[in-house]
């Protein structure tokens, strides 16, 4: 086997660039059982813009907001809405990372860079992928402090409620018409990546919308970014709307893993989470379709929670509406039962959803 050029330990942090970090901030803590784990602003000596970085099991998020009408942060809202601007990767070698990349074709964004401060330091460099989005290396193996130096510990009186969500499992990109194998190409040749599976119209159509999707995965599988492109169909495509509204290229939705769904989803949708719905039908055929399963149907269904089945298992997975005005990013509630798939056998029920949401917002 060769040698992964570009070894991965997993999601190191995801970046948001939005219009109100502040207010983000409490969204994600109250809706989603975040806690607030750090702060960087004015008052740590940076100067022009905020973050907010909330942890829950593995996962971090980091919410920026600019406090300049024309930087890059405010431009990034005023084109895209909020939107990811970074999916960060923890690595061992943040140098190493960006040589390998850039010497492979990689756009650099900025270089290697050692930051320090009184608890250790932390080595990032960044180089560009799809649309405005950045994959940001982070070496962290010398650093003992609550995120990154310029950041500061911070708690909220808000106490902690966490909801059992536990890592990221993937990272969806949808990317403009004929892209798809480009960016298969860019993480293929440039990061090593493998092709995992693919999507084609046939799979993933409707009566109205097709989409075509490629996932692709690192070398140890804790990386898994399925890339999808929009493809001709008789309406508008959810990809197409996305792009359409994103203007562009952009992250479409974070698949987050736990170990209990039943419980997760029904405490988000008690804390006012909006989920796609798909019709009571669904749940008619469901065990001709998937087998059996441990969980019993009732709370299955009363949540709307999809099941699919692979050669290894299945899995129960739900998406929520989107998480802002604008019809872009939105997330994925997902627990693997063996499965390794992405839940091929939902997608028909899934996209019909979206449609149904499309055709409320005028843009099916």
């Amino acid at each position: 086997m060769e040698q992964d050029f570009l070894p991965i330990n997993g999601t190191d942090y995801i970046e948001f660039y939005v219009g109100n970090a502040k207010q983000s901030a409490m969204y994600y803590q109250t809706a989603f059982g975040f806690e607030l784990k750090a702060y960087a602003g004015p008052e740590t000596g940076i100067k022009d813009r905020a973050s907010y970085m909330l942890q829950q099991g593995k996962i971090r998020l980091v919410l920026t907001s600019s406090l300049e009408p024309d930087s890059e942060i405010a431009e990034h809202v005023r084109l895209h809405g909020d939107g990811v601007k970074v999916l960060a990767l923890w690595v061992d070698d943040a140098e190493l990372s960006f040589n390998e990349t850039t010497k492979r074709g990689a756009k650099a964004h900025s270089e290697p860079k050692t930051i320090k401060d009184e608890h250790g330091e932390v080595t990032v460099a960044s180089i560009h992928t799809y649309g405005d989005t950045l994959h940001t290396f982070v070496n962290r193996q010398n650093y003992s402090g609550v995120f990154l130096p310029g950041y500061v510990e911070k708690t909220s009186e808000l106490p902690a409620s966490p909801i059992g969500l536990k890592y990221v499992d993937h990272c969806v990109g949808n990317v403009g018409w004929g892209e798809m194998n480009k960016w298969v190409d860019f993480y293929r040749d440039v990061m090593g990546f493998n092709l995992l599976i693919t999507f084609d119209d046939k799979d993933i159509s409707t009566d109205y919308t097709a989409l075509m999707s490629k996932v692709v995965s690192n070398g140890n599988g804790f990386i898994k970014f399925p890339i999808n492109e929009p493809a001709e169909g008789k309406k508008k495509s959810q990809i197409e709307e996305y792009i359409d509204f994103y203007k562009g290229a952009g992250v479409q939705h974070i698949a987050i893993a736990t170990d209990d769904i039943v419980d997760t989803v029904s405490e988000m949708r008690r804390r006012g989470v909006e989920f796609l719905r798909v019709p009571d039908v669904y749940y008619d055929d469901l065990f001709e379709r998937v087998g059996e399963i441990d969980e019993d149907i009732e709370p299955i269904r009363e949540n709307n929670i999809l099941v699919d089945r692979d050669d290894e298992g299945y899995l129960l997975q739900i998406f929520t509406k989107p998480v802002q005005d604008r019809p872009t990013v939105f997330y994925e509630i997902i627990q693997r039962k063996g499965a390794k798939s992405f839940g091929k056998g939902n997608f028909k029920a899934l996209f019909e959803a979206i449609e149904r949401e499309q055709e409320l917002r005028g843009n099916l």
